[in-house]
């Protein structure tokens, strides 16, 4: 059976395949500037919400951390620059930018005092605590008169 008949014979999934999310990877992980935007987990606990953002290769010199108004703010900008001497008289000078922004709004059950953050291994970590009173309490025995 060739392509051509196949493809007559089930043309919707030809059409759902092409409009997998596959084939919009780049729409979502490039910047404007295209610049791959670093990876992001987001998990919660019962004592907060942990972030997770993969970016190799960086220094923790490097990221930007901001809270404003509920709106966590990760942000980096890398500037490198190589010079290359082939001979005395031809040199070749590149520069070469990083930069990316990502912003998340927090609930108002965070306490945004205590907000850390940490980069290792090419991880970068922060840990969002909850307001006490946002925690899941205990089941609370209610004495019957």
């Amino acid at each position: 059976m060739s392509l051509v008949r196949f493809s007559n014979q089930f043309p919707g999934l030809f059409d759902r395949f092409f409009d997998n999310d596959i084939f919009d990877w780049a729409n979502r992980n490039f910047s404007n500037t295209n610049t791959t935007l670093p990876s992001t987990n987001i998990k919660e606990s019962n004592d907060g919400y942990s972030v997770e953002m993969a970016a190799p290769g960086f220094d923790k010199s490097d990221f930007k951390v901001e809270i404003q108004n509920n709106l966590l703010t990760i942000s980096s900008e890398k500037k490198i620059e190589n010079e290359t001497k082939d001979d005395e008289t031809f040199t070749r000078k590149e520069f070469s930018y990083q930069s990316f922004s990502r912003s998340f709004s927090l609930p108002n059950t965070v306490e945004s005092s205590k907000i850390s953050a940490k980069y290792e291994n090419g991880l970068l970590s922060i840990h969002i605590p909850k307001r006490e009173e946002a925690k899941p309490q205990p089941p609370k025995q209610i004495a019957i008169s």
